[in-house]
């Protein structure tokens, strides 16, 4: 719910006081019963209320996404099924999804991109925990550039990129195994370092746990951690990093 806009929209005679007292009574939360959708958020964050997806019932995800899109609100959310995506496409046609990232949106006014997040994975395997995290940032309005593949098995990869890697405001490194790329892009960059670690490795990998304690054990300077496969909370701190850094 954008406030400014309602309070322009009074201002020009474009909705009437009633009506405006309409929205207002939902604010600052609906209760659907099932689910209270926070329509202040954005208002109060800067961001807006983001679905998570696994676990939703059927009705309820397509109702939650109905009641955001009447509101001509955009609407992001994580770790969604395609079965979801076709049972919401079915009452809003424009819905997006992205079978990589999980990612499932409706964006009716996109957000002008800014600065600059950069997003690294040690591997392929790493992708989709990275798109969730580049397309969450790209939702909230940074520009967003990718380099993959360039774990420290073949260190001369990421060594190749760094001078894109340093325009960035703030680089997300996403690895599984040992999780050491977070700790080596730290240390050649002088902005801050989000490091994700991932489920992907071998058995004693532990299903990323190895590699959260990497990171957090860390000895180079700069560096965040966020929990496994967090993609989405990695992209939304990196676009608080970047508004800040681009103002």
């Amino acid at each position: 719910m954008d406030i400014h806009k309602l309070l322009e929209q009074v201002k020009n005679n474009e909705i009437n006081i009633s009506e405006a007292e309409e929205i207002l009574k939902k604010l600052p939360y609906e209760d659907l019963g099932y689910a209270k959708l926070d329509h202040h958020r954005e208002l109060r964050s800067g961001f807006g209320e983001v679905i998570f997806c696994a676990g939703k019932s059927t009705p309820h995800l397509i109702n939650i996404f109905k009641t955001f899109y009447e509101k001509d609100t955009n609407v992001l959310g994580t770790r969604a099924t395609p079965e979801q995506y076709e049972s919401v496409k079915e009452f809003l046609p424009m819905v997006q999804y992205d079978p990589v990232s999980r990612i499932l949106k409706i964006q009716i006014n996109a957000k002008p991109k800014i600065g600059c997040v950069a997003v690294c994975t040690g591997g392929t395997a790493d992708i989709p925990v990275a798109e969730e995290a580049a397309q969450t940032a790209e939702f909230f309005g940074s520009d967003v550039i990718r380099i993959y593949d360039v774990g420290v098995a073949g260190i001369h990869r990421l060594i190749s990129n760094l001078d894109e890697i340093r325009k960035a405001n703030c680089v997300i490194a996403v690895a599984g195994m040992e999780g050491a790329l977070g700790s080596v892009v730290a240390g050649l960059v002088d902005k801050p370092v989000i490091a994700v670690p991932t489920s992907v490795g071998y058995g004693a990998s532990f299903h990323g746990v190895t590699a959260l304690l990497t990171m957090l054990n860390s000895c180079a300077e700069g560096l965040a951690v966020v929990n496994i496969d967090n993609g989405f909370g990695a992209g939304y701190i990196s676009t608080q990093i970047n508004r800040l850094a681009s103002h």
